[in-house]
């Protein structure tokens, strides 16, 4: 079992713990900066709670897709 594995099932057994780490770094974070980040901060703290207690959709919001021929392999 690898450590990605280790922590989703920690995640999954412990989600309030996991929302807490997650609140406090980013609240730590907004403190560093000052709140210049503090929308963007809001929405990686909830789409990183959701990612690792299972909850909510994984997809990227707003179809975030890559420039039509960027990133991907010569035909």
């Amino acid at each position: 079992m690898g450590f990605l594995d280790k922590a989703k099932e920690f995640a999954g057994k412990n989600p309030d713990k996991v929302q807490s780490g997650i609140d406090k770094a980013g609240d730590m974070f907004d403190e560093k900066t000052g709140g210049k980040h503090a929308e963007h901060v809001d929405k990686v703290q909830d789409k990183a709670g959701d990612f690792l207690t299972g909850g909510g959709n994984n997809a990227p919001e707003g179809g975030h897709e890559a420039p039509e021929g960027e990133g991907q392999p010569p035909a």
